[in-house]
């Protein structure tokens, strides 16, 4: 009698051959897959940070199979941040977010909405636009940042609308600015709700676009004097290699280059630091000491829980303005940092971001405290990104503008 099938559960008859497997398909939107992935990447780790044999391993590809779709690195980074670009044009286009009615604050509020949900969706990726981009050739920054001026002027439209007789300048500060609002979420990862982000999220960009935008122009003023240089080397060597890394980024800079901005060859900055990572973890430690030294001699100052976050807004204000080289690193190379220096930053930036979230606690009761959060990387990042749009000029007219938005991200003017 013949044995049954099932004592040869997971055997092939004698005689037969093993059944084809089925041919493996390439997903017919393995392009976009690259894109999107590779995009994560690049905001999170840094565009130096990234391979091609990196973005391959985490899509489940080989290197030449993701040469069928992008020729090299660079190509592939083009791609993600013009097609980042195109998506806010789209979301903030009047034809495709219902932003075409007799209702103003309605429409703006659609233009509003529509590149929130879009920033929430690409949070991942965000980071791409705001800090990486600048890694991209001249012709294709221009690209990107033609792009972002076109969302910018589509808000502006609606701001128009609803706040006749501003000067082109002001709707041009003042729609960067709820931009600035809406892209802080890409610097963080708080978790919370897709709908408490809308709503958290568009209520401080209407509150930046209320803001008065007038700039008092001050009377021209002979250009201040370079003032004197460290006779340290150590702190020659610092004060270089941040200026460096504020112009041309961490990986664009060779020790050679650092030494020689203080009269000094490769063997002689090793004399100071061991690596150029140590002289980056030199300048986020500097930052970072500021701040916390300068945080608590605020507070100390303060007379109620308000007061003390009006100080801090204009502590860093002048921070951001007056040092916007050391701030700009601060926050925009923290990928370059070995893992371990980079955890212990990121812990420093989340206590200081908790100190102005827990004052607002008490500004504002009723509110959750991680809601605040969401707000107080708003206000921070406004200082940097209008910071840029204008320039980063010390006067007492952009230094009370600046104030004034960060105050109306924050809820309390």
């Amino acid at each position: 009698m013949p044995e049954s099938a099932g004592a040869h559960r997971g055997t092939i008859a004698a005689g037969t051959r093993p059944p084809a497997s089925a041919p493996r398909r390439r997903p017919k939107d393995r392009k976009a897959q690259i894109a999107r992935i590779a995009a994560e990447m690049f905001s999170t780790q840094g565009y130096n940070q990234v391979g091609i044999d990196d973005i391959a391993r985490e899509v489940g590809v080989s290197g030449p199979a993701l040469y069928r779709h992008f020729p090299n690195k660079y190509a592939l980074f083009r791609h993600v941040a013009l097609s980042l670009a195109d998506v806010l044009v789209e979301a903030s286009s009047p034809q495709n977010n219902g932003s075409q009615s007799a209702n103003e604050e309605g429409d703006l509020q659609a233009v509003l909405l529509s590149l929130i949900r879009v920033t929430i969706e690409h949070r991942k990726t965000g980071g791409l636009y705001r800090w990486e981009h600048r890694y991209l050739n001249p012709a294709d920054r221009r690209a990107v940042s033609d792009r972002i001026k076109t969302v910018n002027r589509n808000v502006s439209i609606q701001v128009k609308r609803l706040r006749p007789g501003l000067s082109d300048r002001e709707y041009t500060l003042l729609s960067g600015a709820a931009l600035s609002v809406i892209g802080s979420i890409t610097a963080h990862r708080t978790p919370l709700s897709e709908r408490r982000i809308q709503r958290i999220i568009l209520e401080a960009a209407q509150s930046v676009l209320g803001v008065d935008a007038h700039i008092v122009p001050q009377p021209s003023s002979q250009p201040r004097q370079a003032g004197l240089t460290p006779q340290s080397k150590r702190e020659q060597l610092l004060k270089a290699a941040i200026q460096l890394f504020f112009e041309r980024g961490y990986h664009d800079v060779s020790i050679e280059e650092i030494g020689a901005a203080a009269d000094l060859n490769a063997s002689g900055v090793y004399r100071y630091f061991e690596s150029k990572s140590d002289l980056l973890a030199a300048a986020f430690a500097r930052a970072s000491e500021r701040l916390t030294a300068d945080t608590t001699a605020v507070l100390a100052e303060s007379a109620s829980p308000l007061d003390g976050l009006r100080r801090l807004v204009d502590l860093y204000v002048s921070l951001s303005s007056g040092q916007q080289d050391l701030m700009s690193v601060y926050f925009t190379e923290v990928g370059s940092l070995p893992a371990a220096q980079r955890r212990e930053l990121n812990t420093a930036q989340r206590l200081y971001i908790e100190e102005w979230a827990t004052l607002l606690e008490q500004v504002l009761p009723g509110r959750q405290l991680i809601e605040l959060r969401f707000l107080v990387h708003a206000s921070l990042a406004l200082a940097l990104d209008i910071g840029r749009l204008v320039n980063f000029e010390k006067s007492p007219g952009v230094r009370a503008f600046l104030g004034r938005l960060m105050r109306a991200a924050l809820l309390i003017d």
